[in-house]
């Protein structure tokens, strides 16, 4: 009788910190040497002396401040993902607006600064399991109100956001409600969790998105939904670049 083997054990990763400003590249270098999943912690305090450490070494991730002079942190990302095996990326930024950028190279995670250790101790998780890229880290909670109650909404159960005026409406599976905020705020706001805009007055949430259907010219995209879900017209500006962003999602690179 042969007894099963139980999975080896995952070795220690290897990864690489990019941040040209000491303090910061410091403090990462250092929570990063605390997680018992790294082994090693390389530093560079530029993309392009980073760029050629990753030429002449492998490593298991990258962590990747965005502003930077010379060499991008995205322009590094680029780069990287012409490689044969282009390392998982985690990009560690103080600034929020890049999210969407970050989405459409395939970030493994997206971290503010200042980083929280355990919030660095998820992204080291996304990266020991290979998994989840460009969705939310955590899931968020809005506040909603409706006949002086006020519910909290998983932002993970939103379908898509519809834009009225100066508010938005949020649908769920369960019903909509709306809320005193613009759809270009939360298109900005919710870019790291997945939401795309596909039209000037519509947000989809691409983890609902079930069909993408094309005829005769026209777009449009089936969410989750009651009555075998909702249909959603995309406009032929954001149709390109949603079939795309749906294609890498699938092949899930």
């Amino acid at each position: 009788m042969t007894t099963p083997m139980s999975d080896a054990p995952r070795a220690p990763l290897r990864v690489l910190v990019v941040d040209d400003e000491r303090p910061a590249l410091d403090e990462l270098a250092y929570l990063l040497d605390r997680d018992e999943r790294v082994g090693e912690v390389v530093t560079s305090d530029s993309a392009t002396e980073g760029l050629r450490i990753l030429r002449e070494h492998d490593v298991d991730a990258v962590f990747l401040d965005i502003q930077m002079p010379g060499l991008t942190g995205l322009e590094l990302a680029q780069v990287l993902a012409r490689f044969r095996t282009p390392p998982p990326i985690v990009f560690v930024t103080a600034h929020e607006e890049h999210a969407v950028d970050a989405f459409e190279l395939q970030a493994v995670d997206y971290v503010l600064k200042p980083v929280r250790a355990d919030r660095l101790a998820e992204a080291v998780r996304r990266v020991v399991e290979g998994g989840d890229r460009a969705a939310p880290s955590h899931d968020s909670q809005v506040a909603v109100e409706r006949g002086g109650v006020i519910r909290f909404l998983n932002r993970s159960d939103i379908t898509h956001v519809e834009a009225q005026g100066d508010y938005a409406r949020l649908h769920t599976a369960e019903g909509s409600h709306l809320v005193r905020t613009s759809l270009s705020t939360l298109e900005e706001e919710w870019a790291s969790a997945g939401f795309v805009r596909i039209h000037r007055s519509l947000l989809v949430s691409l983890a609902h998105v079930r069909e993408l259907r094309t005829d005769a010219g026209r777009c449009a995209v089936r969410v989750d939904g009651p009555s075998g879900g909702t249909e959603l017209v995309v406009s032929r500006r954001h149709t390109r670049e949603l079939r795309d962003l749906l294609l890498r999602r699938a092949e899930g690179r």
